[in-house]
């Protein structure tokens, strides 16, 4: 594989990984130990895809962007699957027959 195709994988893969922690952190007290936790579990199998890849060290800042932006992605997605069904539940949308 190419380098190219292998920063697409360490892309998606770490962005993707983050999704679920992103979430999960959405749904403790800021600052807690799950909170904490949902921050920093995923960088050792972040580090462990990037090595795997056999990526230099100069791809950490990569990894960490993606880490972030799936950490966002995942918050924002589940707070906004919860608004819809909250709508939804209220009644405010039509429901499909």
């Amino acid at each position: 594989m190419t380098t190219a195709e292998l920063i697409v994988l360490l892309v998606l893969g770490a962005t993707a990984l983050n999704l679920p922690f992103g979430a999960w952190r959405a749904t403790v007290k800021r600052f807690s130990l799950q909170w904490f936790l949902s921050i920093h579990l995923p960088i050792p199998l972040i580090l462990l895809l990037r090595t795997s890849l056999e990526l230099s060290a100069r791809y950490i800042v990569v990894s960490l962007v993606c880490a972030v932006a799936g950490q966002l992605l995942g918050s924002w997605l589940l707070t906004r699957q919860r608004s819809r069904r909250h709508v939804v539940e209220a009644g405010a949308v039509d429901r499909p027959t």
